[in-house]
């Protein structure tokens, strides 16, 4: 059997070399608690960045921080070459309806569970402006099969669906706008094994055919592996380690890194 990684599936290069989105120095502190401290990276047009960490090291505060769920003590993000920072809070909700999506790890916190499939595919669509029922039903449609769920499932709440197929129509409903960033909050936590397996191959087939440009939060080396072309691990907050995924994976230089490493490999 043949082990993928992310530089099997990537993307075409970026045809710009200026980053979609900059972030300097980026701090939030909880009192006298460090959330994440002076992180900085640059994202490009197509790249998956992957960040690890055990739970505490800062990686969903810097997530956080970065969709615009929590505003960051110091620090500057930068957006296409907009500061994200100095917007409005109108001109933020438009940017997370258009050019970003952020999908939750818990599916419910992502869907309307008292609203249809299709509902909730179509509601992403009207946000941005779509009004013909015809048109917005027959995206919806088309997204589903896009994330393997059946078009007769169309009317079927959320609730009706397993696991599974709940982080799928989460999927669908934050993708069907077209959008250029993706945040990832462990897409696949929660799982088992083989739904996982599943649902990773439909991401890396998403990520390559719409050149999106995602970070991905995940405990699972397993995933940024097979995802990410990048990778930062983080550690009470800091990031101790960035490179290349492959790289940081096989050739660990920090001791942390090295911690995490050899831990999935003895299990």
């Amino acid at each position: 059997m043949t082990l993928h990684t992310a530089s099997d599936f990537a993307a075409p290069g970026p045809a710009t070399d200026q980053p979609l989105l900059q972030v300097q120095g980026l701090t939030r502190r909880y009192g006298a608690r460090i959330g994440c401290a002076d992180v900085s990276f640059d994202l490009y047009p197509g790249e998956v960045l992957g960040i690890v960490g055990e739970s505490g090291s800062g990686k969903s505060t810097l997530l956080s921080c970065l969709a615009g769920h929590q505003r960051p003590d110091l620090g500057r993000i930068a957006y296409d070459g907009r500061d994200v920072l100095a917007m409005s809070e109108t001109e933020r909700r438009r940017l997370s309806r258009t050019d970003w999506a952020y999908v939750h790890q818990n599916p419910r916190d992502g869907l309307r569970m008292g609203v249809s499939a299709g509902g909730n595919v179509g509601e992403r669509l009207m946000a941005v402006g779509a009004r013909h029922y015809g048109e917005i039903r027959g995206k919806a449609t088309d997204w589903l099969g896009r994330v393997e769920i059946a078009a007769d499932r169309i009317d079927d709440r959320p609730s009706a669906f397993s696991g599974g197929m709940q982080q799928r129509l989460q999927i669908a409903r934050n993708l069907v706008t077209g959008p250029r960033l993706v945040f990832m909050d462990e897409p696949t936590g929660g799982l088992d094994v083989s739904v996982q397996a599943r649902l990773l191959d439909l991401l890396r087939g998403l990520v390559r055919d719409l050149g999106l440009s995602v970070i991905i939060v995940t405990h699972d080396l397993a995933v940024v592996r097979l995802l990410a072309h990048r990778l930062m691990v983080m550690k009470s907050g800091r990031v101790v380690e960035h490179g290349l995924t492959d790289q940081v994976l096989d050739d660990p230089q920090h001791a942390y890194t090295q911690l995490l490493v050899s831990s999935v490999l003895q299990v």
